[in-house]
């Protein structure tokens, strides 16, 4: 069994994030935390592959949460279903949107665990702005060649068919260096057009070649700024397409998928407080886009007693 600590500091406290626990492979290790059964670090040989939240205190930007039942956000957190309204919460209230469904910060449990892997589940009820019922399990593992594999499976537990999205929400690093210092690549020929205020989609339009969002071959991330959804996403012969940064000391991070996450969302992390301006590289696999709740474009469409899943996964050298 791999080791399980609790990280409190007196009898009777709660880690504000819940159990944490361990597992490894080989020169990989990683920490998933039971709120939002979140990943709270992956290294390897010692280096951090992810950007980490602070030890006290709630997850920061999402940084490792799996985002579901709908990744990035829904303007206005209204939406309609088969032909009723529905509300959800604003949680992006500076531009009035949903943001990152409604699982982040909700406690799962222990289903499984080994050394080198943990599924935890959870159910989410029904509520007023999302009357549907859903079990999610997630799972986590190690591998000592490939890194990690992240799965997510949702199963409808209730009595109506039930929209649905989920993407990841690691932000990741290449190296110890600045972002800046890193190079980029992405194999993606199509970008989501958003508004400049709500970033809410418009359309879709090609990436042209040699523009500031042409990652299709290695580019410096420097000069560039980036909180753009893309599409058409090239795979390689294994069915999977992967984005890459590569930091000038020869450290690298790697995120692929498949076709079950058709989209990724890459942000280069611009936030207006120094500390945490540009730190690390937000890379989601997401399937399906912003707004999807609205929009309909590569919803799920999950009926009772079925299943979705999908996975991705990280590595580095």
């Amino acid at each position: 069994m791999a080791e399980e600590t609790m990280d409190v500091t007196t009898p009777g406290s709660v880690r504000d994030r819940g159990a944490l626990h361990r597992i490894a492979a080989g020169e990989y290790a990683a920490e998933v935390s039971e709120v939002g059964a979140t990943l709270e670090s992956l290294t390897v040989g010692g280096r951090d592959l992810l950007l980490r939240s602070p030890a006290e205190g709630p997850m920061l930007f999402y940084r490792g949460a799996v985002v579901a039942p709908w990744p990035n956000r829904i303007g206005d957190g209204r939406y309609t279903w088969d032909g009723r309204e529905l509300q959800v919460p604003i949680t992006e209230v500076e531009r009035n949107n949903a943001l990152h469904g409604l699982l982040s910060f909700q406690a799962y449990e222990v289903a499984e665990q080994s050394a080198a892997a943990l599924a935890l589940r959870t159910v989410l009820y029904p509520t007023t702005g999302y009357p549907f019922a859903l079990e999610l399990r997630v799972e986590h593992r190690l591998d000592a060649e490939s890194g990690l594999t992240t799965t997510v499976t949702a199963r409808n537990v209730g009595s109506a068919d039930a929209p649905y999205g989920v993407c990841p929400h690691p932000y990741l690093l290449a190296g110890p260096e600045p972002l800046d210092e890193w190079t980029l690549s992405c194999p993606a020929a199509t970008v989501l057009e958003v508004t400049p205020d709500r970033l809410l989609p418009v359309g879709t339009r090609a990436v042209e070649e040699g523009s500031d969002l042409d990652l299709r071959r290695a580019r410096p991330i420097a000069g560039r700024f980036l909180d753009h959804a893309f599409t058409d996403l090239s795979a390689e012969a294994d069915g999977r397409w992967r984005v890459t940064a590569t930091a000038p000391g020869g450290t690298g991070v790697e995120i692929s998928a498949d076709g079950a996450c058709p989209w990724v969302q890459v942000h280069t992390g611009d936030r207006p407080e120094p500390e945490n301006d540009r730190k690390g590289l937000a890379v989601e696999p997401m399937t399906c886009p912003p707004d999807a709740f609205r929009s309909g474009e590569d919803l799920v469409r999950l009926a009772p007693g079925t299943e979705h899943t999908a996975s991705w996964s990280i590595r580095g050298w």
